[in-house]
């Protein structure tokens, strides 16, 4: 591990991390812009596709990551924070690196599989975290790792007939068969050959012959196994590679996404989901992005008649909304298509709720399907301060004034009013933005709103 960690330092240098590049002002990608998010992993669940992603803290010079959450979203456009259900601290033998994982669902509990440190051997292991709940909050399965091997990013599939298994690594890229319970496995750790064949010739490194480096995500689609991987280094781009089964032999098939987006790590994460194909990545996208603080994006693709997977490359548009959003029952406020300003943080009446708001913030909702026409606005708000706005618009932040909201001071942050206001203009289906005006410093908290009137 610590050669590993001077290698990283090496790169830093060498690639020069401090690049930045900031994202226009209305685009949906990154999809998450209150925080740093990285190495995305998507489940789909009910309808929902959860994504569980790591979390780059602010201003870091190096994978300083103390914690992992949870978003979710029904249309691919707005995501709703879930705050952070797991960290470094649920598992009590771990003193570091909450790094790259994934959550997989079995018999109604969901496990997620994380790479850390341990006190013990000051060496990488895996743990799992179990729920009964995508969102958490997640606790220690085992008490101590499920393996340990000196090596990173856990990926995990549940092939047809049941059996379940666990591939992880960087260098090498071992894997155990998961007996049906999820925290324990049959027989031991196995190592896949690296073969150039199977995953790439690598060239200038004779100690890493083929193109795998890290961040392997395993899933199985129409009978074929695929493997898409972090490749080469550094700058990393995403390749993959294919088998009939899942364990090999493996074909390597080419690029996924080619290096590209002012991060100098990249990692994938890949579902079907409402009869789409969707590629979850990371990129430096956000103001003051780069390789360690990083943000998740995602791309809508169509694979080739033959199974292989196109060319992807990154975009600041994202896909477009795979449904529309219903504002006539209650949405959360940090469900969020862009933000700007804003912040979310834990709610006193559960979930979350967006805060740290000053004057000229916004969030943007979209693809909200009006239908005949709203007639009214309700906001679940909160305040210390009298005479602050939620304003509803369309076209744009400073766009058509649809109505105005008033926020009186309810004497405290968390002390929770529900307002309403006559609306006007919010036919069919189209974007929604929330502003928020008023005087300087913070203006009201939100915890969700909703719109009355014709459907």
């Amino acid at each position: 591990m610590a050669e590993k960690r001077r290698f990283w330092t090496r790169v830093a240098l060498a690639v020069g991390v401090v690049l930045t590049l900031a994202a226009p002002a209305h685009a949906d990608n990154p999809i998450v812009q209150h925080i740093y998010t990285a190495d995305p992993a998507p489940l789909v669940h009910n309808g929902r596709v959860y994504l569980y992603t790591g979390h780059d803290e602010d201003g870091s010079t190096w994978f300083t990551m103390k914690e992992w959450r949870v978003w979710s979203s029904a249309d691919m456009v707005n995501w709703t924070d879930h705050g952070s259900p797991m960290n470094l601290s649920t598992f009590s033998w771990a003193k570091q690196d909450a790094w790259a994982g994934q959550a997989i669902e079995r018999n109604g509990k969901f496990y997620w599989y994380v790479p850390v440190v341990t006190k013990a051997t000051g060496r990488p292991a895996i743990g799992v975290g179990v729920s009964d709940s995508p969102t958490g909050p997640f606790r220690d399965a085992l008490g101590r790792p499920l393996v340990e091997n000196g090596e990173i990013d856990p990926t995990v599939m549940i092939d047809d007939n049941g059996q379940a298994y666990l591939y992880w690594g960087n260098p090498n890229l071992s894997y155990v068969r998961l007996n049906t319970d999820m925290i324990s496995y049959s027989g031991g750790i196995t190592r896949i050959p690296l073969t150039t064949a199977g995953f790439g010739t690598r060239t200038g490194d004779p100690n890493r012959p083929t193109l795998y480096e890290e961040g392997p995500w395993v899933y199985k689609r129409n009978g074929l196994y695929y493997n898409v991987f972090a490749a080469k280094c550094c700058s990393e781009f995403i390749a993959y590679s294919t088998s009939p089964g899942p364990t090999g032999p493996w074909t390597y098939r080419g690029t996924v996404m080619p290096t590209q987006g002012s991060s100098f790590t990249n990692h994938a994460g890949i579902i079907d989901f409402k009869g789409s194909s969707y590629f979850f990545y990371h990129n430096g996208a956000l103001q003051g992005g780069g390789g360690f603080t990083r943000s998740v994006a995602v791309e809508k693709f169509s694979y080739n008649a033959d199974g292989t997977i196109p060319t992807i490359n990154m975009t600041t548009a994202g896909p477009p909304a795979a449904d529309t959003l219903n504002p006539y029952v209650r949405q959360e406020a940090e469900t969020i298509a862009w933000g700007s300003g804003i912040e979310t943080e834990a709610a006193s009446e559960g979930g979350m709720n967006v805060g740290f708001i000053n004057n000229g913030d916004h969030i943007k909702v979209k693809n909200v399907a009006f239908g005949g026409g709203a007639t009214t606005f309700s906001a679940r708000v909160a305040s210390t301060v009298a005479g602050s706005s939620v304003e509803v618009r369309t076209g744009g932040p400073n766009g058509a004034l649809a109505g105005r909201c008033t926020v009186p001071n309810t004497g405290g942050w968390q002390n929770w009013t529900t307002v309403s206001c006559a609306v006007s203009g919010l036919t069919g289906t189209q974007d929604l933005y929330l502003r928020f005006s008023g005087g300087s410093g913070y203006l009201l908290n939100m915890n969700w709103w909703q719109f009355g009137g014709a459907r």
